[in-house]
């Protein structure tokens, strides 16, 4: 049985298994119960987890896929699930669960910002991304690949990058290059407070990135006693997380 990688969905089907691996035994097989991979395709990934001691569930939409799945890794018939984006962790998941894949690019911020909605049941996770896409995720201040993505998915988990991927071990070869990224859930996550306005500063900080905090949060109505402090000098970029959720505790005291 073959399986046509589909352009609409994002589809590239990783060929070496080298990578596979590498990528699989880039979780760290602690601190979670339980294992969902993302996009499975052929299962050349599905097959180095299933080796594994976790119980390993896959989300899959393409139906071509699922049928392959079915047929070539029985032990899957019913931990395979539908779109990841439009999964309840929490309710389908009472143990905290790994996320792992080679993600589909189309929707790949989706899919880091749907793990840190999920951040209490996901601990970590280990995926293949864009390689631009991996770079912001990663990134320091300071630096132009530094931003939104960022500094959100760094509020919730410390991100390494792992490993670059070339072109031609995907069929079909994507055009880009590929990076290979791990998070694991940190203690900053029970420091934010308020997460609503964490990510409405954030994002109103960074939309306007050229600009002065001054400047570019004052459209959101900059508080009398935060008027004159020194982070409404700097540019979003020149924020670490800890300023930013810094910020975000002193945004909401008494003026």
């Amino acid at each position: 049985m073959k399986v046509t990688a589909k352009k609409h969905l994002g589809q590239h089907f990783l060929t070496d298994e080298n990578i596979a691996s590498k990528i699989a035994n880039g979780l760290s097989g602690k601190g979670y119960e339980l294992v969902l991979e993302v996009g499975p395709g052929m299962g050349v990934l599905t097959k180095y987890l299933l080796e594994k001691k976790q119980e390993v569930f896959v989300a899959e939409i393409d139906h071509e896929s699922v049928s392959y799945l079915k047929l070539h890794y029985p032990q899957l018939k019913d931990h395979i699930l539908s779109d990841f984006l439009k999964l309840d962790v929490q309710s389908l998941f009472s143990q905290q669960i790994a996320v792992i894949g080679n993600f589909p690019y189309n929707i790949s911020s989706q899919i880091l910002f749907k793990v840190i909605d999920h951040y209490t049941h996901i601990p970590e996770m280990t995926g293949m991304f864009q390689k631009e896409v991996a770079e912001r995720t990663a990134a320091v201040p300071r630096t132009k690949d530094y931003g939104i993505l960022s500094v959100m998915v760094q509020a919730y988990y410390d991100v390494q990058y792992l490993f670059t991927v070339h072109e031609n071990v995907f069929n079909p070869p994507p055009k880009v290059k590929s990076g290979v990224i791990s998070l694991l859930r940190n203690p900053k996550e029970g420091l934010i407070g308020n997460e609503v306005l964490f990510k409405q500063l954030v994002k109103t900080g960074f939309n306007q990135r050229r600009k002065t905090l001054r400047n570019a949060l004052k459209s959101i109505g900059i508080p009398i006693h935060l008027a004159d402090h020194e982070f409404l000098n700097k540019r979003a970029e020149e924020l670490s997380v800890a300023d930013f959720i810094h910020l975000t505790k002193m945004w909401k005291l008494p003026s």
